[in-house]
């Protein structure tokens, strides 16, 4: 499988990322994907402290151990869970971030994390104060490079004015292009990656798009589109590339941008799980395709948080 370049870091990683929030709480199902995933060429895996109350990454350290190095590890923090589990609080001081970070090594069976992401963002945040707090662990080897999992532009200008962040995750898709207004090319002029999430926009972008809009969307529709103009969509995208599982022009749309280093997405079952690799090793999209998709689609734009 391709790798590509994380940010400007000596990190490269597999253009599909295992996103392991969604392996479930079944210890061996779990590790069995994730041993699925290496073995189909898949060198990066994502977790994050708050999933399943640390069991997230307690299972993928497990299944990661024997061939840690050779592998890219992701974390994440900010969310911390209150003492009856049942709700959680945001908590970007220093003193907790290297607290948590000490706990995620313990659970993930490792002394050092490749990518260590700050979980969200406000911009009343001490920002200041959680770089500090990156830069500290980066310099002591704790973790290798470090980024931020937002969607708050103002919060991503932030980071990239004042830290050295190498990588920004947020929600991106074909039916969401709210980070091509601008985000993008700003990530792409300071040499920093965007790892999208959601590309398959909550499965509106797979063979059970018209299941999927009937069952969760056809009454609220999905950002700015309604259920009418998602179905319309969803038919005219099909049409583009006949041959090709609209999965695949979905991940191969991502990664037609090569600020894009790796299409994160989850796979509770192996046939996700190659469905997916399949995606992301099928023929790219032509400049023409490309444009054409483009044509289809809204052109979506952040409300808040500009």
């Amino acid at each position: 499988m391709e790798k590509r370049q994380l940010g400007s870091s000596d990190i490269h990683v597999s253009v599909l990322g295992l996103g392991c929030m969604s392996l479930g709480t079944e210890q061996t199902k779990a590790q069995n994907i994730i041993a699925e995933a290496i073995e189909l060429g898949i060198n990066y895996f994502d977790t994050a402290d708050l999933y399943d109350f640390g069991v997230n990454e307690t299972f993928v350290g497990q299944a990661l151990k024997k061939r840690r190095h050779d592998l890219i590890l992701a974390t994440k923090v900010g969310n911390r869970w209150n003492t009856t589990k049942d709700s959680w609080t945001w908590d970007t001081s220093k003193k907790y971030i290297k607290e948590a970070v000490k706990q995620s090594l313990q659970r993930l069976q490792t002394d050092y994390i490749d990518l260590y992401q700050l979980h969200g963002g406000m911009i009343e945040d001490n920002i200041d104060e959680i770089i500090e707090a990156f830069e500290d662990l980066k310099q002591d080897g704790v973790i290798r490079q470090y980024g931020i999992s937002s969607i708050r532009p103002n919060v991503i200008r932030e980071y990239i004015e004042k830290s050295s962040i190498v990588s920004v995750m947020m929600q991106y898709s074909l039916l969401d292009r709210r980070p091509e207004e601008t985000i993008i090319s700003l990530l792409n002029k300071h040499n920093i990656s965007l790892l999208p999430r959601g590309p398959i926009a909550k499965g509106l972008l797979t063979d059970k798009a018209e299941k999927k809009l009937e069952a969760h969307f056809h009454q609220k529709g999905y950002l700015n589109y309604t259920g009418d103009e998602l179905a319309d969509t969803i038919s005219k995208l099909r049409e583009v590339r006949p041959t090709y599982t609209l999965n695949e022009t979905a991940l191969q749309y991502c990664l037609f941008n090569q600020t894009v280093s790796s299409v994160v997405t989850g796979a509770s079952n192996s046939s996700q799980l190659r469905e997916n690799v399949k995606a992301v090793t099928s023929k790219a999209l032509t400049t023409q395709e490309y444009a054409e998709l483009q044509s289809i689609v809204k052109v979506n734009q952040y409300d808040a948080h500009r």
